[in-house]
């Protein structure tokens, strides 16, 4: 490992044991500044979060329809290194994660409840409608073009240019030109590491506060911190040895597990709960954000107050900032030989479609239960977010056995997520290796299961909420960083390839524009001037 490994490393470990530490030895106090935090930061940079996350998508659909967009992720005549059929799989487990699970059904019933902006009365037909559209908005394109811009930029590097798949190597055409600066590469890899293990230990927490909440409703067991850390315990006892076991036996086969109970409950639900009305669910509910796309992209509420956008989509759009490290890590290693084009309609397109159908059949399940007989779902969703998926099934044939799948499902997520998380950072931390040490992999795993802990027991939701709200700011800098580098060097690298062509092929511009044609004619001619002038005055040329 490089001394900028191992200051990465060494440097990373002792943030996150500061934070540990402080939430350990003053709880009360760092949940108060935690919530103040979170508080300032989505009132002065909430409206960053948006405008980024927007033109995220802008930049990533205007790439793969660009003349770049058949640039490949590795050598130009390499193919991609998955079937397709392979690497949508691959991209629905990533994708997938426990977070959606948590939310899939709840957040449509508290939307119902209480629309977003308060724009309509709630509890009507017409807020369940409303409710469905800004589920489909939370979670769709936009939640995906973080991860997507990430693993997009690393794949490119990594692959193509044969540098280490890390932030300070995606910026090192930068830093080296500001020799002061180079010497801060290894920060900017910190701040990486930091950001993917609060957003990681956002979603296990997620899944912990959840997991209790089903134990409590099937079995009756107290929803408390003793019984968090209890789940935590087998949690890590469980991705422990998938990490001991290595990548390909771990987690590809708990990912094949994770799919499968997946697809199973999803069908379940759909086919035993009121089939044709969740079928006109999914399919109006994406007219709407199709329609309403822009507009619920970039709005806020500068003239009222009003605090929705804050709770919702800023904490989402950070969230997925501060994991997309991670998730677009994982993303750029199975997307090897894809073009630009390729990548970006299937990562934009595949993961937001499969969490749409989850919300449109767990949301739209729950929205008619409730309208058609005020079963009293909205308010055990409103009373308890974390139990409200099994009070659902309670209304449903074989509740029990649901509640139980489902709890395992959440497990095998949680397992999954860590035992990846360990694994990525542990990468992160050993200048980009692919086999990073086991103690490593090891360390981060306790590690990554204090944090959360620790941010569970200081404030409860609001403390995981802050702690992806804060880490993400300084990567969003990062992040554009990152994208002007990207622009920079695929316009280069475009250069390039013309210029090889039009040698090839007698000096013939090939596969370029009118303008470009013209360019690269005019930059051969001023190469070749001086050899042409020594030629003329050679006295040799004379005989």
């Amino acid at each position: 490992m490089t001394s900028g490994g191992k200051r990465v490393f060494s440097a990373s470990v002792i943030i996150i044991l500061g934070l540990v530490a402080l939430g350990a030895g003053f709880p009360t106090r760092f949940g108060e500044l935690a919530d103040q935090a979170l508080g300032a930061v989505t009132s002065m940079f909430g409206w960053f979060y948006l405008i980024s996350v927007f033109g995220f998508v802008i930049f990533l659909v205007s790439l793969a329809l660009s003349k770049y967009g058949k640039i490949r992720l590795g050598p130009q005549d390499c193919r991609p290194s998955y079937s397709f059929f392979s690497w949508v799989s691959m991209l629905l487990a990533a994708g997938f994660g426990v977070g959606l699970v948590f939310y899939g059904m709840a957040e449509p019933m508290q939307h119902y409840l209480k629309p977003p902006f308060g724009d309509m009365p709630g509890e009507t037909p017409e807020s369940a409608r409303y409710a469905i559209q800004y589920a489909f908005f939370n979670w769709g394109v936009h939640q995906w073009a973080a991860f997507s811009v990430v693993g997009l930029i690393i794949a490119y590097f990594q692959f193509r240019k044969g540098q280490a798949g890390l932030v300070s190597s995606v910026l090192s055409s930068v830093t080296a030109k500001h020799p002061k600066v180079r010497r801060y590469g290894p920060v900017l890899d910190v701040f990486a590491v930091v950001a993917t293990v609060m957003g990681v230990a956002t979603s296990l927490g997620l899944g912990v506060l959840q997991m209790n909440g089903g134990l409590h409703f099937v079995f009756g067991v107290e929803e408390s911190w003793q019984w968090q850390f209890i789940i935590m315990g087998v949690m890590f006892c469980a991705y422990m040895a998938s990490t001991w076991s290595g990548l390909d036996k771990g987690i590809k086969r708990l990912s094949n597990l994770n799919m499968s109970i997946c697809i199973a409950l999803m069908l379940y639900v759909l086919f035993t709960g009121p089939t044709l009305d969740i079928l006109k669910t999914i399919t109006l509910g994406i007219g709407d954000y199709l329609q309403n796309f822009i507009g619920m992209s970039l709005r806020m509420s500068p003239y009222d107050g009003n605090d929705w956008n804050s709770s919702w989509t800023v904490f989402y759009w950070a969230w997925v900032i501060a994991w997309s490290p991670f998730v677009g890590t994982f993303v750029a290693r199975v997307s090897r030989g894809r073009t630009i084009k390729e990548y970006v309609v299937g990562v934009l397109i595949v993961p937001p479609l499969l969490a749409c159908l989850w919300i449109g059949v767990f949301g739209g399940a729950a929205l008619n239960m409730e309208l058609s007989g005020d079963v009293g779902l909205a308010a055990a969703t409103d009373a308890n977010i974390t139990s409200a998926l099994f009070e659902m099934f309670d209304l449903m044939p074989f509740s029990n056995v649901l509640s139980v799948v489902a709890i395992l499902l959440i497990f095998v997520f949680l397992v999954t997520s860590a035992d990846s998380a360990s694994y990525i950072v542990a990468q992160m931390t050993d200048a980009g290796s692919i086999n990073p040490p086991l103690y490593k992999r090891v360390v981060w795993g306790v590690l990554i299961a204090a944090i959360c802990l620790t941010l569970i027991s200081t404030g409860g939701l609001k403390g995981l909420q802050s702690a992806s709200v804060l880490s993400a700011l300084p990567f969003t800098f990062i992040l554009y960083g990152m994208i002007v580098v990207l622009v920079k060097e695929l316009r280069a690298d475009r250069r390039q390839m013309l210029s090889q062509l039009y040698r090839r092929h007698g000096e013939t511009p090939v596969g370029a524009d009118v303008f470009e044609a013209d360019s690269l004619a005019e930059e051969d001619r001023i190469r070749r001037a001086p050899d042409v002038k020594n030629r003329r005055v050679n006295p040799r040329d004379h005989h």
